[in-house]
């Protein structure tokens, strides 16, 4: 017992070596210009098939790097989503967009690269349907978005799609981009990721109560 108890928690050691060691490089480098060997190095594995024996195939690996991160995200957004309550607010249904990704950033420390990781994953295309899907698993998410579209003026369903895309986009690359240089050591435009996220709620706010303009057609 206490030998397959042993082999057990360093298995779980060397997967966790490897998604560690996949979340940078992937960040740092973008997933396929990274191979399996590089991450089993860095990782610290003498077996170059590491990241197969463990994980299978390079999606397999992304979605496993993914998925340890998603927990936590979730619970924060329950969270919110309790305090906020039946709050008409705006802004209190964006913040619940919004501020559960920049809180568990903060709570990494520093240097973080999962907002990166993230980055270079969803402008894969090879790649970005899995970010998606897990996304669309979030029970917590869907009752955020919900929430929002609950209270915002009526859109054209096309705009809605549109502004939501947009939205994603800007959550990720300004996260991404401050990840970066706080790694880099660069100045930020905010002090902190609570400050962050405050600027990027304004901004959302912009973006889903602007006016919608009538399309020309030429």
């Amino acid at each position: 017992m206490a030998g397959r108890t042993a082999r057990a928690d360093q298995a779980g050691a060397t997967r966790e070596a490897i998604l560690d060691a996949a979340e940078r490089l992937f960040a740092e480098q973008g997933v396929y210009a990274v191979s399996n060997r590089q991450v089993s190095e860095a990782a610290g594995q003498g077996n170059n098939a590491a990241v197969g024996y463990h994980f299978g195939t390079k999606a397999d690996l992304v979605r496993a790097v993914a998925a340890r991160h998603f927990d936590r995200i979730e619970e924060i957004r329950v969270r919110l989503l309790a305090e906020t309550g039946d709050s008409d607010d705006i802004r209190d249904r964006v913040d619940c967009l919004v501020r559960p990704i920049t809180e568990h950033l903060a709570s990494l420390g520093s240097p973080t690269w999962y907002a990166r990781f993230c980055a270079q994953v969803m402008t894969d295309p090879a790649l970005y349907d899995i970010m998606v899907e897990e996304s669309l698993t979030s029970p917590s998410l869907r009752q955020a978005v919900e929430a929002l579209n609950r209270r915002l003026p009526e859109l054209p369903a096309e705009v809605r799609a549109e502004r939501g895309l947009m939205a994603r986009t800007l959550i990720l690359h300004t996260c991404a981009e401050r990840e970066r240089a706080l790694a880099e050591g660069t100045t930020t435009p905010r002090a902190t990721w609570s400050d962050a996220a405050t600027g990027l709620t304004d901004a959302l706010l912009g973006l889903w109560l602007a006016p919608v303009s009538a399309v020309r057609r030429r």
